[in-house]
């Protein structure tokens, strides 16, 4: 059973200064607590507390974090990447258990305590990444949740033996159905929502397709999207990642598009993209969509960018989305929090007593200067225990 924790002197969420007591990895008591009975103490400093950040969307199967830097080689369309990234695959010798143990060792480090990851299925590496993931997540699990979107980077339709390597993996314990571009990269998108969309029927589970399809073509492709969640009664367990169509010049269809999503309670994922349109998350957020942020590759073949720091994803997306207020930027910071944990699913996230104790600690006046200036020492406790400290871990994970 963990030792009890007792925090002194913290803010939760910036707010008045409090003590929190943990006990049995949950948020027992927070407010003018003092002293606890056998708990260990960890004097916050008057540090802000904030709930633990959720990564809610990368590929941790391969990252090149830790094998030396990479020279960035992908050409500019998608399928360009996707070809450059199974050769890259071949010739490294990525080792999914390996490499996803190092891209978690780093997001603890910036206070991350969950991630849902996208990990390729396709004929070429079958579920070899399915199940390095698996290990290292059975591994890590005192330290870090993550859950596993089975992906069809390559293609579904267009690779014959991908839908049944998919179903394979949802059989081995993934807990998401991935989809993937239906236009352009299958270039069947019926074909293509009927196979994913029978798949999560099947598993009773949900979906987060990748919709990096712009203008006309994402729009096609998201009425579609939102059509076969209102057939298949699977509100809210649908998520669209990247959405770059919502970013459309054409803001009235843009606008009818996201009331739609709002209607059928379809998530949107963000990685607020310097070099894409992007779904004004605003808007999005006004008019009740669940939006969550996420990093997607991080110094992979794809990108050479890329941290784990889901504070600087907040302040990328609040540039992003021009950001300028407080609430504003803390609405970033949402989008990264517990936008990620609705999304995810995390029932007990959060500051309030009964929640589990996933926390981050950060030096700061309020949540948008944790955002602002993104301070290195940060203090990360992983049910109720501190896993890392002024930014190094406890304990060798990776």
């Amino acid at each position: 059973m963990p030792q009890d924790l007792l925090i002194l002197d913290v803010r939760p969420a910036g707010g008045q200064s409090a003590d929190v007591l943990i006990r049995d990895g949950q948020i027992a008591a927070v407010g003018t607590i003092g002293a606890a009975d056998g708990a260990a103490v960890l004097d916050g400093g008057g540090a802000l507390l904030l709930p633990g950040l959720v990564e809610a969307h990368t590929h941790l199967d391969k990252t090149l974090w830790g094998m030396g830097w990479h020279k960035h080689s992908a050409g500019p369309r998608l399928i360009d990447k996707i070809e450059n990234e199974r050769r890259i695959r071949r010739e490294t010798g990525i080792d999914p258990d390996r490499q996803s143990a190092r891209q978690v060792a780093q997001s603890l480090r910036m206070g991350t305590t969950h991630i849902r990851s996208h990990v390729d299925v396709d004929t070429e590496v079958g579920l070899a990444g399915i199940e390095g993931v698996m290990a290292m997540r059975e591994r890590l699990k005192a330290v870090i949740d993550v859950q596993i979107v089975a992906f069809p980077q390559s293609g579904l339709l267009i690779r014959p033996g991908t839908l049944e390597l998919l179903d394979r993996a949802m059989a081995l314990g993934a807990e998401v159905v991935g989809g993937l571009d239906p236009c352009a990269i299958d270039r069947d998108p019926k074909g293509h929502l009927d196979a994913i969309f029978g798949l999560a029927e099947k598993h009773g589970r949900p979906l987060d397709i990748h919709l990096h399809e712009p203008g006309e073509m994402g729009a096609f492709s998201l009425e579609l999207i939102i059509e076969r969640t209102r057939a298949h009664g699977m509100q809210g367990k649908v998520t669209v990642s990247h959405g770059f169509c919502l970013g459309m010049p054409d803001v009235d269809q843009a606008r009818r598009l996201i009331a739609d999503l709002a209607r059928e309670r379809i998530a949107v994922m963000t990685t607020g993209p310097a070099s894409r349109p992007a779904p004004p998350v605003k808007q999005c957020v006004e008019a009740g969509i669940v939006v969550c942020g996420g990093s997607d590759g991080i110094r992979d073949s794809w990108n050479p960018y890329g941290n784990g720091d889901m504070l600087e994803r907040a302040m990328l997306i609040g540039l992003r989305n021009n950001f300028r207020l407080d609430e504003e930027i803390e609405l970033a910071l949402d989008v990264c929090s517990h936008g990620g944990a609705t999304v995810m699913g995390l029932d007990s996230y959060g500051l309030a007593v009964g929640c589990a104790a996933d926390l981050l600690l950060v030096p700061g006046d309020t949540p948008a200067e944790a955002v602002v200036a993104r301070p290195a020492d940060r203090t990360v406790i992983k049910r109720g225990k501190v896993v890392v400290r002024n930014g190094e871990l406890t304990e060798p994970v990776a």
